[in-house]
């Protein structure tokens, strides 16, 4: 019988399609989580369930088409998975948009698109979640966040900012949710290669340490910012 470290699990991966997002849910699923694959681009979502199953993985992958930064998006998203699955126990919020632009340089529309995706979405995944967790008395949520987000960086003021409010709505979700059982933390894998950044470590060399995250024992730590 399957003993992985995240055996009958339910995770929700957002930006799942490509990258970090595809990595971690090819090791979540090798670890006996049952997937659901959250993105824009359904083409990429599926690319990552068949690798999945490809890979003779036992527990169940869906796809499921959104946009984490609408809300009508996301209530359904989640209301559906909740409803395949029995629960929804991870919360991985992985998608993102890195788009230069300096505080003089940016429009307005800009700026509001990237923060919409990079920390509205967050905020609007874990709203979404939290209520089935809070049931369960069980959650563990892991944001994924940037360097950038405590050193700023010329020509990524969006970006920047973005991760900067993400670390704060970690914190703000670890303080209040902990008497549930819910552990949130941020996590910066450094610099990967993925569709934004073309150098970098591989991603799945980082997996390692979200399954870790993902898979804390009751009372570990929370509010925390982890990075590699």
């Amino acid at each position: 019988m399957a003993t992985g470290k995240l055996q009958g699990r339910v995770a929700v991966i957002t930006g799942a399609g490509t990258g970090l997002g595809q990595a971690t849910a090819l090791a979540f699923a090798a670890e006996g989580a049952h997937v659901a694959l959250i993105g824009r681009r359904p083409g990429k979502l599926e690319e990552t369930a068949a690798a999945i199953r490809a890979a003779g993985e036992a527990g169940r992958v869906l796809v499921v088409q959104a946009d984490v930064s609408s809300e009508q998006d996301v209530q359904h998203a989640v209301g559906w998975i909740a409803a395949e699955l029995g629960a929804v126990d991870i919360l991985v919020n992985n998608a993102a948009l890195l788009e230069p632009g300096s505080v003089l340089e940016l429009e307005a529309a800009e700026w509001t698109r990237q923060l919409a995706t990079n920390l509205t979405g967050p905020f609007l995944m874990t709203r979404a979640v939290l209520p089935f967790m809070r049931r369960a008395r069980y959650g563990r949520i892991i944001n994924i966040t940037s360097g950038l987000a405590s050193n700023g960086a010329g020509g990524y003021a969006a970006y920047s900012a973005s991760k900067a409010g993400l670390e704060s709505l970690t914190r703000t979700t670890a303080d209040e949710e902990h008497n549930y059982g819910i552990l949130a933390n941020a996590f910066n894998p450094g610099t990967i290669r993925t569709e934004m950044h073309a150098t970098g470590k591989d991603p799945q060399g980082v997996t390692p340490e979200l399954v870790r995250l993902a898979s804390l024992p009751r009372h570990s730590e929370t509010g925390s910012i982890i990075a590699i």
